[in-house]
């Protein structure tokens, strides 16, 4: 076999003819052309708004759970004050009352 092949790929040696598939646009293909990529960009640049806005939200959302968690965290950590009163559970047994958790340190 030699260095060319045996078969042609593409449009043939003059060039694709009038109206093929492959002819340059005209004037009303270029402006279509046109305006269908300027509502691409369009509905593209209003996708991107869309996004943005959400990441928004969604940031925002989560600094505020954040900043509750954190307060929670503060507020369940604070010792009892000292002169706080001491509450023991107890539960009625026949007619007498039986306290437990009163060995156990106080939260």
């Amino acid at each position: 076999m030699g260095d060319t092949l045996p078969f042609t790929i593409g449009a043939p040696e003059g060039g694709p003819g009038p109206g093929s598939v492959h002819s340059k646009p005209g004037f009303a293909g270029r402006v279509a052309g046109s305006a269908f990529a300027l509502v691409a960009a369009a509905v593209g640049l209003l996708l991107t708004l869309a996004v943005a806005a959400a990441l928004a939200v969604f940031t925002i959302i989560a600094s505020v759970a954040l900043a509750l968690t954190g307060l929670a965290w503060r507020l369940g950590r604070r010792p009892a004050p000292a002169d706080a009163p001491v509450v023991l559970d107890a539960r009625k047994v026949g007619h007498a009352w039986v306290a437990y958790g009163w060995d156990e340190p106080r939260r």
